[in-house]
C-alpha cells in the first residue's frame, strides 16, 4: 500500500473519515477479491493525484465487519466518497480511472 493510502478500521473509521475535515475516498476490498486487486493500483494513482485534496484508504471488510454492515456494502470493490461525514458518492465494481475522479471532482 502507498504512503498516501490509508488503512481504516472499526477502531479509527469514526476518526479518519467521518469526521475528516476533507472528501475522504473509501475502498472496500479483500484480500481473496480479484478486482479488489485489479483495482488497487488505480486507488493508489488517485490518493497520489488528489494528495493533500482528499484522503484514500481502504477497509478490509473480513477484518473490518462492523464497518461494511453499517454501509451496506455487500460487494467488492465497493469504494465510497464521503463529504461531511455522510457518503456522497458510491462506485461498485472495478470501473476505469475516470468513472471514479469524476466523482470526486464533485465532491471538491
Amino acid at each position: 500500500m502507498a504512503d498516501t493510502v490509508s488503512e481504516f478500521t472499526t477502531e479509527n473509521f469514526d476518526t479518519e473519515v467521518l469526521k475528516a475535515d476533507t472528501p475522504v475516498l473509501v475502498d472496500f476490498w479483500a484480500e481473496w477479491c480479484g478486482p479488489c486487486k485489479a483495482i488497487a493500483p488505480v486507488v493508489e494513482e488517485i490518493a497520489n493525484d488528489y494528495n493533500g485534496k482528499v484522503k484514500v484508504g481502504k477497509v478490509n471488510v473480513d477484518e473490518n465487519q462492523e464497518v461494511s454492515m453499517q454501509f451496506g456494502v455487500r460487494s467488492i470493490p465497493t469504494l465510497l466518497i464521503f463529504k461531511d461525514g455522510a457518503v456522497a458518492n458510491q462506485v461498485i465494481g472495478a470501473v476505469p480511472k475516470t468513472n471514479i475522479t469524476q466523482l470526486l471532482d464533485q465532491s471538491l
